[in-house]
């Protein structure tokens, strides 16, 4: 019994986990978008002149206002998860207070969706009801484990900082290289970080690699190429 008890209850992947995992996706994005927009914008000054200088203001700038403003949109977005977490408990909290039976035939029949037999998948559900009913339910029916919410600055954090990383990749080759390579160098330089930034989010989300590689990639030089000519066409 002890250990079925401890199988059904670890079923799903701990709320801790899912939130270190949302911290690790909110950098890779971060990074991602440092890298492509920060790469954006002093190809379009490029295009426009080849002043180090200049170049190198634009992209301090949108270095720093792309980490703010993804940092400040990972935290409202991760806040409202978590709101949406704490209210799913409180609701939770009042049905079993109010619906006690129903909740207990519902937490039975989870387990018997598993493939347990209804006397036993009862035996398990009444047991963890009288223990931690709360936990029990919110765990099986919302995935959220009590107490360790989503926390809005871990992510805000972890973004800014992965933000201000990718961005610093086409500020240095933007800035450092001779002239004459400046944005030869910069399209080379930022194709290859794409490519690991979007092998490292296909696996962390699971999903085809070589699918998210090339999209990642395609969706880079676009950006690249659509700011440098538009910079192009007002050259000083």
């Amino acid at each position: 019994m002890i250990d079925l008890h401890l199988h059904l209850t670890q079923t799903k992947p701990s709320l801790h986990l899912s939130a270190w995992l949302n911290v690790l996706r909110a950098g890779v994005l971060g990074m991602n978008d440092g890298i492509i927009s920060t790469a954006g914008i002093v190809l379009g000054v490029a295009g426009a002149q080849q002043s180090s200088f200049a170049l190198f203001i634009a992209g301090i700038s949108g270095m720093l206002a792309g980490a703010f403003s993804m940092s400040g949109g990972e935290f409202v977005s991760v806040s409202q998860q978590r709101d949406m977490q704490k209210t799913a408990a409180q609701k939770q909290q009042q049905a079993i207070a109010e619906h006690y039976p129903q909740e207990l035939a519902e937490l039975t029949q989870v387990y018997v969706d598993k493939g347990i037999s209804v006397e036993l998948a009862h035996q398990v559900a009444a047991e963890l009801m009288v223990k931690d009913g709360l936990g029990a339910t919110c765990r099986e029916k919302y995935n959220i484990e009590l107490g360790n919410y989503f926390n809005p600055w871990h992510a805000a954090v972890s973004s800014f900082c992965s933000f201000f990383v990718g961005a610093i990749l086409p500020l240095l080759t933007i800035t450092l290289v001779p002239a004459r390579w400046k944005v030869q160098v910069t399209f080379v330089a930022v194709a290859c970080a794409l490519l690991l930034t979007g092998y490292v989010s296909a696996t962390l989300g699971q999903t085809r690699r070589r699918k998210a590689v090339w999209r990642n990639l395609v969706v880079g030089l676009l950006t690249m190429i659509v700011t440098y000519a538009v910079g192009h066409l007002f050259a000083i």
